[in-house]
């Protein structure tokens, strides 16, 4: 199994979700990001011809996330098998999702909470439920600018000015420690750092 030298944060793998790597070659956790990053792009020149507005429910979340992963993972649009040391018990995921689509829906029809208010909340919604194996905060921050954009009517997030955040640093702990502060119910250092 390769060694991904995982930064604080991300789940890792187990020995039966890596040996679902389609390239084999891969054997350091930069490759993976490139690789990944390289099929992400594929997935957002997709959506950007696409402009989709029907995104709240399951059957999008998981193509968006096959679309985003295919290339590099066998299980990419599935949901984990497993528990995690993030996320609910995988049994509850589909209930989950469900229920936070609903729950989206509702905030946007009562409009007590401003565009950027909604998203934040669906975003820490979706990273808690952690529905994948692997690239669960990258879908869901795409999931989240695609709610702002295409149904909300609002400018995308800029999450941390744009910066890498799958990998060690500032803007990753910044992002990690917000999320927290989230779980606790204090959403303003998210609500910041999605538009710093």
């Amino acid at each position: 199994m390769p060694d991904f030298n995982y930064p604080e944060g991300p789940t890792p793998l187990d020995p039966d979700e890596a040996s679902g790597l389609i390239l084999t070659h891969i054997t350091t956790r930069d490759e993976l990001d490139r690789w990944e990053q390289d099929n992400i792009i594929e997935a957002q020149i997709w959506l950007d011809g696409k402009k989709p507005k029907d995104i709240l429910n399951e059957l999008f979340l998981k193509n968006l996330h096959k679309r985003m992963f295919s290339r590099v993972w066998k299980w990419a649009g599935r949901y984990r098998q497993k528990n995690k040391n993030l996320g609910i018990d995988w049994q509850q995921i589909p209930m989950s999702i469900k229920n936070l689509f609903d729950d989206t829906k509702l905030w946007i029809e009562l409009r007590h909470d401003t565009p950027d208010e909604i998203a934040v909340h669906f975003h820490h919604r979706l990273v808690a439920i952690h529905p994948f194996s692997n690239g669960n905060g990258r879908h869901a921050r795409l999931m989240t600018d695609l709610l702002l954009e295409n149904i909300l009517t609002n400018k995308r997030f800029t999450w941390g000015s744009g910066q890498e955040l799958s990998k060690s640093g500032e803007t990753r702990n910044t992002y990690i420690t917000a999320l927290r502060e989230a779980d606790a119910g204090n959403y303003k250092p998210l609500l910041e750092f999605a538009r710093s």
